[in-house]
């Protein structure tokens, strides 16, 4: 049936009057490293001890911890699969270990998962495939009818993200990865969920999304430079066909497609952050988000042209300006020593892309907050000190961010960094000589900063979250399914003042029927759905948002014919090891 298509990008109005980025007390900034599960960090307890021993010298309080990589969780209790990494067997539990020690040491814990990655091994031989029989790759990746040819599951039990050329995965390397569509609405319930089961099991400070977007373009494959050519799965395709009425298969290059899939990621956001918030009110929701190339300063202002934008269907932006992230993350990682000039492994102007995106996200910071992350693994120790140093810094209209994080412990600086790097950054030399130079640098006077004092001096307390803190806003949650429990997918539902019946907000559900907003002022509310050919009957529910709470709703009208899509399937949380124990990133997220 075709609907309206501009109905589901309707954004919730949110009413930040008097809202502004905090200020920040002196004592009080964001430091944090990540610390990658591709190496040495919770491996196991001596690798723990390591690490928190390391980030107290160096007066970091907050580490956001890689638990998840692939479908996959370096914990015991949570809805993907223990790893099959080769981290100290059970009952050790590496996430557990981590919040332990870290929090005996003054140091918060980010519980850091990739979103949309399933498994990077190929289907054959089967032994390549992950080890426990309910991890995703398993369930929902290739046919297993099929055991010596990749060929997709037929109907909604196949999961794969697709591109427009058919493809599974992201390049021909034996390590690439599959996708998790996110436009599927099993494929993204199970992704909402691989979050949510760590903020219920776990005392962690934060939950971080990393790579929230579609796949990144393979060099190799160029018939749509600047456009992302993923989300071609079937049931997505469909969707999409259902909201807009189309029955094409749309270019990648095609404007509505285009919108339609990054509101499927935008969707995943939403949701992990509101029912996050009602499991645990004080977690902090952050991600890491795409700065590739120049901010939008290099396209006359337009955030629309980045390539976060296009090339990801990242809108980061977007998601701060509703207030769906407590913290961006902008993963700004440019080589300092880069200005535009012809060297090995440089590519235009880092030093002034690094300013323009830094100065980007400090200015959209709307009501929430932002903390630079910047490469230490690309950068020399003293540009490394000079980049925390801009981080720090106002923006040119005086914005200021809350602090910094650096990409990586286990690589702390370029001449760390295993991969092929600038001639200023040999030779090499191991993590913990290079680790070493950096707590120097950022916490003693030394030849790497000329200005004192050095940069983390004294130890400091993460910033507080006033929204979260002291809030005057609240949020709503809600489903609309049919009145034997099928889920609306893609139906239109309104928040309404309920004595003048104004239209306050309005949104589409998403696969689930599943919807939300936030921020909204303290007050009743009339939730409404109105007229659609699929539903007849009640359609209205009354409800009181307060500061702090989540409100809930249930409309559940009679369906005329075979309308909605069936209900995600129940899934069981499985605690069972599983993934590829000795897979390399070619290419750290946010790198290119």
């Amino acid at each position: 049936m075709r609907r309206a298509f501009a109905l589901a990008f309707i954004f919730a109005i949110v009413l930040t009057v008097g809202f502004a980025p905090q200020a920040r007390a002196s004592t009080s900034e964001f430091r944090a490293l990540w610390v990658d599960a591709f190496g040495d960090g919770i491996f196991n307890d001596a690798e723990v001890t390591k690490l928190v021993n390391a980030a107290k010298a160096m007066n970091i309080n907050a580490l956001v911890v890689q638990i998840g990589r692939r479908g996959d969780c370096f914990c015991n209790r949570a809805s993907m699969p223990r790893t099959q990494a080769g981290i100290t067997p059970r009952p050790y539990d590496p996430l557990d270990a981590i919040i332990a020690k870290a929090h005996e040491a003054g140091i918060q814990v980010h519980a850091w998962i990739i979103t949309t990655a399933m498994w990077n091994a190929s289907w054959t031989p089967a032994t390549l495939r992950p080890r426990d029989p309910a991890h995703a790759f398993n369930q929902h990746g290739p046919d297993p009818a099929y055991q010596t040819e990749v060929r997709m599951r037929p109907g909604y039990d196949n999961w794969l993200g697709v591109r427009y050329d058919g493809a599974l995965r992201e390049t021909t390397s034996s390590a690439a990865n599959w996708f998790f569509d996110p436009g599927h609405p099993d494929a993204a319930a199970y992704i909402a969920e691989m979050y949510l089961s760590v903020a219920r099991n776990y005392a962690i400070d934060g939950l971080n999304f990393d790579r929230v977007r579609y796949p990144d373009p393979d060099t190799l494959y160029t018939a749509w430079p600047g456009d992302n050519a993923w989300g071609y799965n079937p049931v997505a395709l469909e969707r999409f066909h259902a909201a807009t009425g189309r029955t094409d298969r749309p270019l990648p290059t095609d404007p509505q497609w285009s919108q339609w899939r990054r509101e499927q990621i935008t969707g995943i956001v939403r949701k992990v952050y509101v029912e996050a918030h009602a499991i645990k009110p004080y977690l902090r929701i952050s991600a890491d988000t795409i700065t590739y190339g120049d901010g939008p300063q290099g396209y006359g202002g337009d955030w629309t042209l980045t390539r976060p934008y296009r090339e990801t269907l990242q809108d980061w932006r977007g998601w701060m300006e509703e207030g769906i992230l407590d913290t961006n993350i902008p993963m700004n990682y440019k080589r300092e020593h880069c200005t535009g000039t012809v060297l090995p492994s440089c590519l235009g102007d880092q030093r002034t892309w690094y300013e323009h995106w830094s100065d980007f996200a400090k200015d959209h910071q709307y009501a929430r907050s932002t903390t630079i992350g910047a490469a230490i693994y690309l950068n020399m120790v003293s540009n490394s000190v000079v980049q925390v140093r801009k981080a720090r810094a106002p923006s040119s209209s005086g914005a200021t961010g809350i602090g910094w994080v650096g990409y990586s412990y286990r690589t702390p600086d370029c001449f760390a960094n295993p991969l092929p790097a600038s001639a200023e950054c040999q030779p090499k030399r191991n993590g913990d000589t290079s680790r070493a130079e950096l707590i120097r640098a950022l916490t003693q006077p030394s030849e790497y900063d000329s200005v004192l004092p050095p940069v983390f001096a004294t130890p400091a307390a993460v910033p507080d979250m006033p929204w979260k803190s002291a809030p005057t806003r609240g949020h709503l949650a809600g489903t609309v399914t049919t009145n034997t429990g099928v889920a609306l997918d893609q139906i239109l539902v309104q928040v309404r003042d309920p004595e003048t019946d104004a239209v306050i907000a309005s949104r589409l559900t998403d696969g689930s029927g599943y919807f939300a907003f936030v921020d909204l002022v303290p007050a009743k509310y009339k939730v409404f759905v109105p007229d659609d050919a699929r539903v007849t009957g009640k359609r209205v529910a009354l409800t009181t948002v307060v500061a702090g709470g989540v409100a809930r709703v249930s409309i559940a009208p009679f369906a005329k014919g075979a309308e909605g899509k069936r209900p995600p399937k129940d899934r069981t949380p499985t605690f069972v090891p599983a993934e590829d124990p000795n897979a390399v990133e070619e290419l750290p997220n946010g790198e290119r």
